[in-house]
Parts: C-alpha cells; structure tokens; sequence
C-alpha cells in the first residue's frame, strides 16, 4: 500500500485504500505529528460528551478504536466503526493482544449508511473523519438520524489557528515539514500529504458550524484546542 493516497474529491474507495495503507503506524504517527496532542484531543472530546454508564455512544471514522476506547472510560456502552477494514482489524487485534479481549465492538460501516435504526444512540462523535467523507452534510444529518432527541454529536477536527502569526507558523508546518516528519515515522508518508491538504481545503470554526446547523442539529458551538489548530464542535439533536 506504500504510495497510495486520496485525492480532495475523497472518494469513498480511494480514501479507505490509503486508510487500510497507514493502519499500521498509524496511531503512533498521528502521536509524533501531533507532537502528543492527540492524547489531549480525545480526553476533550469524551468530556464534552457527558455522557456516562447506561448511555449509548457511536465512535464514527473510529480508525483503530483509540478514540473509542477513550469514550469508553466514562462508562458509555461505546460502537466503533470504520470503512478502512485494515484500521478496524489492526485496531481489534491490538486491543486483544494487550488485553485478551476487545473492550469495544468494531463494525464495519459507511459515515453516509450507518447500519443503526432512527434515534437509537445518545450520542455520535467523529474524530478527525468528517473531513475525510465524500459529503460531510449528508454525513452530518445521518447522525441525526441515528441520534435519539435530546442527544449530542461532538465533532472533533482539524480548523484554523486563531491568532495570525501562529496561523501563518502552522500552515508552513503543514504543507512542508508535516510530510517530511512523515516519512521517517509513517508506513504511507504520501498520505500525509492528502493530509495536509485535506486541512487546508477545510471550513473554518464557523463555516463549519454552520453546516452542523443546516444538518439538523442545534446549541451548535464550538471550542479551540491548541489554538486553533483542532476545534471541537457540540451540539444537540432537537426534542
């Protein structure tokens, strides 16, 4: 799979191929890139949930179930899923050798076709996926499909830095060191380019909370990590 990348027009298949190319470094790539601050970003994700023992959570884009399993320890009967078979198995099969056992179920699914009927968890998070679907809107409003009323989505995802000059700092990281530092630590370095450039060709904080809204969801706002760099987006499913 060395080599393979997806282009910005994300299509489906392409971007599980350059997926399942990257699974098996992936997470411990994603630590270095992010210079750890990965760790930080799904702990502010499970916080902002709320969520606890008798809820219900849908990892969505899950990759290799860190996130999940960071959802987990609120006490949440948690779901991973992916459409990169090569993250969910890579994934599944180091939790069991750590283990004996996977703390959270893997399924294999599309963001836009998750196989869950009308309103039947209390919350959906994507973590670094959303930007990755061939139509985040529609995306946006199957998770409300699958969201009871009442219930929260957390989008967790890379944004734009707030404060000019740091912005100007962390567009140069990204589109000439980010590949550099990925090819000594990544086993698919070109997918760090699309990487890059998938970040760059983003909304912004409030262009993206504005689609969340016209998806259906509401108390849309929103939160910067790392200055910018990530934002995490909540809101509600109308009652």
């Amino acid at each position: 799979m060395t080599g393979t990348r997806a282009q910005l027009d994300r299509d489906p298949h392409a971007v599980a191929r350059m997926f399942d190319g990257v699974a098996a470094r992936y997470d411990v790539t994603n630590t270095v890139l992010s210079f750890a601050q990965d760790v930080r970003w799904r702990r502010a994700t499970r916080a902002a949930l709320a969520v606890g023992p008798g809820d219900t959570v849908l990892d969505v884009a899950a990759g290799t179930g860190v996130s999940t399993v960071e959802l987990a320890r609120s006490g949440a009967r948690c779901l991973a899923t992916d459409f990169s078979l090569g993250m969910l198995r890579t994934g599944r099969s180091r939790l069991v050798a750590r283990t004996g056992s996977s703390p959270v179920p893997f399924v294999a699914a599309d963001a836009l076709h998750l196989p869950l009927r009308d309103a039947s968890v209390d919350a959906v998070v994507i973590s670094f996926g959303l930007r990755n679907t061939v139509d985040p809107d529609a995306a946006l409003a199957e998770f409300a499909r699958v969201t009871r009323p009442g219930g929260t989505l957390a989008v967790c995802e890379f944004s734009r830095p707030t404060w000019a000059p740091f912005r100007r700092a962390y567009t140069d990281y990204l589109m000439r060191a980010l590949p550099r530092v990925a090819r000594a630590v990544s086993s698919n370095p070109d997918a760090y380019v699309y990487l890059a450039e998938s970040i760059r060709a983003w909304p912004d904080q409030a262009a993206l909370a504005d689609r969340i809204a016209a998806a259906g969801w509401r108390s849309v706002a929103w939160r910067d990590l790392t200055g910018g760099i990530v934002a995490l987006h909540t809101a509600t499913r109308p009652t």
